[in-house]
């Protein structure tokens, strides 16, 4: 059943392949008709080319112009054939046997010769000889003297062939190299005559197909492409209230959040043509090879309509135009122009609907963007607990977990996490469980999954020495003790000295719910929990060391965010100074004048090294307070090298800690952020 299955699936691919190529099956034959004869003929030519060869030479034994006259005097020569200097001739029967010389004739013994003479009985010997260059009267008339049939042969006769096969081989040898390069191309779909067709791939309806039900956390972006499959199977439904279907759909979110995947399901979903590319397959070596394409693709798109075109990472082609340094006129603004015609430009093409995904919308060209081209803007976040829950058991189907795993409890551990995030997840704690021959994976799999993912591996082969290590006990002890005492800081979840990645121990904190507004109290705590390694280390050893490099430049992006883009500076005031050139787009923004004066740039300076210096001194002071509760941490870190929350909190407070922390989520941006990794330098 398999195999057949598989016949019939590659022989709908077949069909289909040759009538989206416009006959390409029938073309492809003729190739291979064409392929055969090629081959015929260079077989013929290369046997022909072998058979002019003079491979043995001259035939005969090569003997002297001297010995030659002698066998002339005593009338031994049948026939001779002049060309050019040289002679080649053939002895009478009778004397078959030519020695090389005469003294070589008198000392051979009587059994080589009779054995020559006997050989020679029923064809005379071959002889070779050059006639000198001072030439020689006599030897034609001694020749007619003694009846030697004379033929003679133009000089140079078989060589003008090869001398013309040489001359040529170098031209012979190009035009096989580029007859070879342009048949591989045309394998490969990049031939002279088709490098301007579309590289769209058709989605294959009749193999496996990719549902909605395998696709969870996104149900706002699943409602809206249902709605557009919908209109494609029935129109009449939507046109009889006027409705109009929408152009395109852009798909937009962070990398890892389901937008191809949306994609997928949704040519799974759609029972009509399904066009898939990507932005990158536009373009090409060659000056207008990517306008070629885009119009190739949606003439092949309107013949097949209704049908979906599918253009994944956008961004490659639809960037802003003009923004370049080197000009405005390129390829790329070709292809995006072409686009753009096509899309909503002079003809219409009804029944062809633009399908296309972006991590990048903010450099998308506004022409792309407006109605008419691409109507709907389909965001796709980051999933939310509830939606981290669904996709967790969409990969963990058919994965064997143990009784201890909460898929509830490993969603809200997860914020932060993308759903390729969580794949990834799931199939390192599959691994792990694999490697120590578990027979399913358990809730230690999966804790020990999300450090690998998000710390990196443990560095087994790095041996600290006995200051650096207790540097880096109190360092850690720092965070986590700041952490746990204020009052708007996030729960600790573990803290670990254990060199992991690029970071020499980390403190992971426990946000109670996915956040997605922050106050000026929070964030004044977590500036206070980040400088709470520096504090430490000033606090217990006078000193500072490199390993809060990390830490120092999470406390000033921070500190500059809370005064120039969230108002949250009395001093400055109530204003947004400039937060929209973070990013600069390929020279777009470096022109731009800074919006804001010299002694503004100063008062926002001193705006951050106050907040900064506020911060420090707050954690300084919660460490001074809580002195036991910071030695008590460091020597059990120095102990055992990885404490969990609730034994952090017994150990600074002397609380029992049983609270949601041991249950909560650990961000995977704060332990990036305000974890208070001690980083390597």
């Amino acid at each position: 059943m398999a195999e057949s299955s598989d016949q019939k699936k590659s022989s709908k691919k077949g069909d289909s392949s040759g009538s989206g190529g416009g006959g390409l099956g029938g073309f492809g034959q003729g190739m291979q008709s064409w392929s055969l004869i090629w081959r015929i003929l260079f077989v013929a030519a290369l046997i022909w080319l072998l058979l002019q060869i003079p491979w043995g030479g001259p035939e005969g034994r090569t003997i002297s112009y001297t010995q030659f006259k002698r066998y002339v005097e005593q009338g031994r020569v049948a026939e001779i054939t002049v060309q050019g200097e040289q002679v080649t001739g053939r002895l009478k029967n009778s004397w078959s046997s030519p020695p090389a010389s005469s003294e070589g004739s008198q000392s051979q013994g009587g059994s080589g010769a009779s054995s020559s003479t006997a050989q020679a009985q029923s064809q005379g010997a071959q002889f070779v000889t050059y006639l000198p260059t001072f030439g020689d009267d006599d030897l034609l008339q001694e020749l007619r003297d003694q009846g030697v049939e004379i033929k003679t042969r133009p000089k140079g006769e078989g060589e003008n062939l090869w001398m013309i096969i040489f001359t040529l081989m170098p031209f012979i040898f190009l035009i096989a190299l580029g007859f070879f390069f342009m048949r591989r191309m045309q394998s490969q779909g990049q031939g002279i005559f088709n490098i301007g067709k579309s590289r769209a791939k058709s989605y294959d309806r009749s193999g496996k197909r990719t549902s909605f039900e395998e696709v969870a956390g996104c149900e706002g972006a699943k409602q809206e492409l249902q709605e557009l499959i919908a209109f494609l199977k029935d129109p009449q439904r939507f046109r009889r209230l006027g409705g109009k279907p929408p152009t395109g759909v852009l798909l937009v979110g962070p990398p890892g959040t389901g937008k191809t995947l949306l994609a997928r399901a949704t040519a799974g979903e759609a029972d009509v043509p399904f066009f898939s590319l990507t932005g990158s397959d536009f373009m090409e070596m060659f000056v207008g090879v990517g306008a070629s394409r885009v119009r190739d693709l949606f003439d092949q798109a309107r013949k097949n309509a209704p049908c979906i075109v599918f253009i994944d990472e956008l961004d490659s082609i639809g960037r802003r135009r003009g923004a370049g340094l080197g000009g405005g006129h390129d390829e790329r603004e070709q292809t995006l122009n072409q686009l753009l015609s096509e899309m909503d430009g002079f003809e219409s093409h009804h029944g062809v609907i633009v399908l296309a995904a972006t991590n990048r919308p903010d450099i998308l060209d506004r022409a792309l963007l407006r109605p008419g081209r691409f109507d709907r803007h389909v965001t796709v976040d980051m999933p939310t607990a509830k939606a981290r829950e669904a996709i967790i058991r969409v990969h963990t189907r058919q994965t064997p977990l143990g009784d201890d795993v909460d898929i509830q409890e490993l969603a809200r551990a997860t914020p932060g996490f993308s759903g390729a995030d969580l794949e990834n997840l799931v199939n390192e704690a599959a691994l792990l469980a694999g490697r120590e021959d578990k027979n399913a994976v358990d809730r230690d799999s999966f804790e020990q999954a999300r450090d690998k993912v998000l710390m990196g591996l443990r560095r087994e082969g790095l041996t600290l020495g006995k200051r650096e290590r207790r540097i880096l006990a109190y360092h850690e002890a720092g965070h986590a003790v700041v952490a746990a005492k204020l009052p708007n800081a996030d729960p600790v979840h573990k803290v670990t000295i254990i060199p992991r990645g690029r970071a020499m121990g980390v403190t992971q904190q426990l946000p109670t719910e996915d956040k997605y507004l922050y106050d000026k109290e929070y964030l004044v705590d977590r500036l206070a929990v980040i400088l709470g390694g520096r504090a430490s280390e000033r606090l217990i050893f006078d000193t500072s060391t490199s390993g809060a490099a990390d830490d120092l430049q999470q406390a000033a992006r921070m500190a500059r965010k809370m005064v120039v883009e969230w108002g949250m500076s009395e001093r400055v005031g109530q204003l947004a100074w400039g937060g929209e050139q973070e990013e600069v787009f390929l020279g777009h923004d470096l022109t731009q004048r800074r919006h804001y004066s010299e002694s503004t740039a100063d008062e926002i300076d001193d705006e951050m090294k106050k907040i900064v210096a506020s911060a420090f001194q707050r954690a300084t002071n919660t460490l001074k307070e809580n002195r036991s509760g910071l030695d008590n941490l460091a020597n059990r870190l120095l102990e055992r090298e990885e404490v969990d929350g609730k034994e952090v909190l017994k150990l600074v407070t002397g609380e029992n800690g049983d609270s949601d922390a041991d249950s909560e989520s650990v961000d995977k941006a704060s332990v990036g952020e305000s974890s208070g990794g001690d980083s390597e330098e």
